[in-house]
């Protein structure tokens, strides 16, 4: 059986509604970094015993959050010895605004697996962009290199798309998938 763990910070509770979605599509472990830009103890070892790691982030200003910045850099550790090489990655944001800049933190997500030489695994469907599109289609927001979701910036999570959350559930499958071929 192979080993999914979805790391990521939440500033708001949102990517973490998020990064649920995605365990409950994947069957993989939550791994939350809290707000001192920390993981549990024992956080290091889940995520070297990974096959894959999903990694997640608000966007703030324009990339991830200062906590998950910490996380990334405290990784360099790990990429001085190349324990990551050729895991699988994925990565999603959230952010309050349709567009809202979430492209640069899927990039800067995407730029840490390649530092690390891990193998990324990208949306794999395609966008919901017909007239008949809602926001409660699967991939409505139209991300291809990773899972993106909007929130606006009063909304609960009680509040956040419905088409959103099982956007999450389906990239969390396609995680899954490739993890489990990757495996094979």
């Amino acid at each position: 059986m192979s080993k999914i763990v979805i790391v990521y910070h939440s500033g708001y509770g949102h990517t973490a509604k998020v990064a649920q979605a995605v365990a409950e599509g994947s069957g993989g472990t939550l791994l939350a970094i809290d707000a001192e830009g920390n993981l549990p103890e024992g956080g290091w070892e889940q995520l070297a015993a990974a096959d894959t790691i999903v990694m997640g982030s608000p966007t703030y200003m324009g990339g991830p959050s200062w906590q998950f910045k910490k996380f990334a850099d405290q990784s360099s550790k790990i990429w001085f010895t190349m324990s990551w090489k050729d895991k699988l990655a994925a990565g999603f944001t959230n952010s309050a605004s349709l567009n809202g800049d979430k492209a640069s933190t899927v990039q800067y997500l995407f730029t840490l697996s390649q530092q690390h030489g891990m193998y990324w695994v990208g949306m794999g469907m395609p966008p919901a962009n017909t007239k008949k599109s809602t926001r409660d289609d699967i991939n409505n927001l139209g991300s291809s290199a990773g899972l993106i979701t909007t929130t606006p910036s009063d909304a609960s999570t009680d509040e956040m798309v419905p088409g959103d959350i099982a956007t999450a559930k389906a990239f969390g499958q396609r995680v899954a998938t490739a993890t489990a071929r990757m495996a094979a």
